[in-house]
């Protein structure tokens, strides 16, 4: 078994699928290209499949005492009196922050998982028995594997699939999130204020003191680089400096100064394959659902538990490891991927949008989407069993 396989990013996809190759007696590397493990980030959701993989890895537990209990999205108007709200959760899932989930998932790997932070692959060149990967900063390694899991601005999918826009479609939005101080929203809620076409909301847990400011503009697509965040901000301000009502102005300033900062477009990825050769690629850099889709940690938990598995039961034939990977998990992703309700739900494009969200909001009506979930994943596969893990 002991195939060496290099996991491109630290993030949940990347961790959940360390973990299971680990215990599967795979030699495996990790390698990060920020200096430490990337802690921050908002609310993210653990549902059925994802709530069954943390069981198995036996960090439900902990997940659980982590949870923020946020009750739903509540609706406001420049007064901040509440004109709607919609309950959010299921029963057994589990929200927590996403900071809190990737430190879970790092505690849970193995001993014989081998972390290198602060570099990043530069290039991949594949042949018959392996892959020689290039890297910024550490000699070229040799690998019989290579896993990207470095998110939506996926490097490893660049090199081994093809350019960024054969794959990213834009959504027409971008969204951005730093921590606030400010006395706006209410314990336990994400509260939202919109304006058409655009969203400011402050999401406050009930386990963490520091809030969230979020915003969200539609807008087409505008040209910038991904990593200049000092150009994020100046995007951000330039979408928000001229609306002053509710806390927009305070939430704003307060943002722009967050060293922490966080912007990008909204986004998903479609790809036919998630493989190529010996290259194959999980979470975000295979299929990003968007924020909107509120399933990114879903699909990259059970995602990384199925790639894992199969290539454990394929005896190293990791051609059918990946097609069984990709037919165990399209039907859910698909599904994940369909998130123009959610958008108009969080962003109405007009005022009489906004209004018609309001009103639905009062009734029950707003709920009957639990139902088509319901459908949905009585359609997914389940979960199978794989080799016994150490």
């Amino acid at each position: 078994m002991h195939q060496r396989i290099l996991i491109v990013g630290a993030s949940i996809a990347g961790l959940t699928v360390a973990h299971w190759l680990d215990r599967y007696g795979f030699r495996t590397t990790v390698v990060e290209r920020a200096t430490s493990l990337r802690t921050g980030g908002n609310g993210v959701d653990l549902r059925e499949g994802a709530v069954e993989v943390a069981d198995r890895m036996g960090i439900l537990p902990d997940a659980r005492a982590a949870g923020t209990d946020v009750r739903g999205m509540r609706f406001v108007d420049a007064a901040d009196r509440t004109i709607g709200q919609v309950g959010i959760g299921e029963p057994g899932s589990v929200e927590l922050m996403r900071g809190d989930l990737v430190d879970l998932l790092h505690r849970a790997g193995g001993s014989g998982i081998e972390y290198i932070f602060g570099d990043a692959v530069r290039d991949l060149a594949q042949d018959d028995s392996g892959v020689t990967v290039s890297f910024e900063h550490a000699p070229d390694r040799r690998f019989d594997l290579v896993i990207g899991a470095d998110g939506l601005h996926s490097t490893v999918r660049a090199l081994a699939f093809g350019p960024h826009r054969e794959f990213v479609r834009h959504r027409d939005h971008y969204f951005a999130f730093a921590d606030t101080g400010v006395a706006a929203g209410e314990n336990r809620w994400m509260t939202m204020y919109n304006l058409p076409g655009k969203m400011v909301g402050v999401y406050r847990s009930g386990n963490h003191a520091q809030a969230k400011a979020y915003f969200i503009f539609r807008s087409a697509p505008l040209d910038y680089d991904h990593r200049d965040v000092d150009e994020h901000r100046r995007l951000v301000a330039r979408a928000f400096a001229a609306e002053t009502s509710w806390w927009i102005p305070d939430l704003l300033a307060e943002a722009l100064a967050d060293p922490e900062f966080y912007f990008d477009a909204l986004s998903q990825v479609h790809m036919k394959s998630w493989s190529s050769g010996r290259v194959a690629l999980v979470g975000d850099a295979a299929w990003c659902a968007s924020p909107a889709s509120g399933a990114g940690a879903e699909l990259a938990m059970v995602g990384g538990y199925r790639l894992a598995g199969e290539l454990a039961a394929a005896g190293g034939d990791h051609l059918a490891a990946f097609a069984r990977y990709h037919d165990g998990h399209r039907v859910l992703v698909d599904s994940k991927q369909r998130i123009g309700p959610n958008l108009r739900l969080m962003v109405p494009r007009t005022v009489r949008g906004r209004w018609l969200r309001d009103a639905a909001a009062r009734l029950p009506l707003l709920r009957a989407a639990s139902a088509v979930e319901r459908w949905v994943r009585a359609r997914v596969p389940a979960l199978p069993e794989y080799l016994p893990a150490r």
